[in-house]
């Protein structure tokens, strides 16, 4: 971490990662809600409250943000599996034929 800061790189780091981390979520919902339909919620807001309680109890910055950055993309998740739903009802993205609704 102290190059880092050492080079002042802390920012493109957070930013590169943050970055990354919102573009797993994307095809993250878009599965949950394939396989488990919006019953998939429950999933990250598991995932949310644990991020944010290791974002509360990590020592290092750069940790502590990311896993914050986790936790509220997972809540944000949450509407978002909702939205899919919505989505595929409008023949955007393609419906599980062997999930029962």
């Amino acid at each position: 971490m102290s190059f880092l800061s050492e080079y002042r790189l802390t920012g493109l780091t957070v930013g590169i990662f943050t970055f990354l981390i919102i573009g797993l979520f994307h095809p993250l919902v878009i599965k949950a809600e394939y396989w488990f339909g919006t019953r998939s919620w429950w999933m990250f807001l598991v995932l949310g409250i644990a991020a944010a309680a290791l974002s509360v109890c990590v020592e290092g910055l750069v940790l502590s943000i990311l896993f914050g950055v986790v936790a509220f993309s997972s809540f944000w998740s949450i509407l978002e599996v909702f939205q899919q739903r919505e989505r595929v009802r409008k023949g955007w993205f393609p419906e599980n034929p062997r999930r029962k609704s």
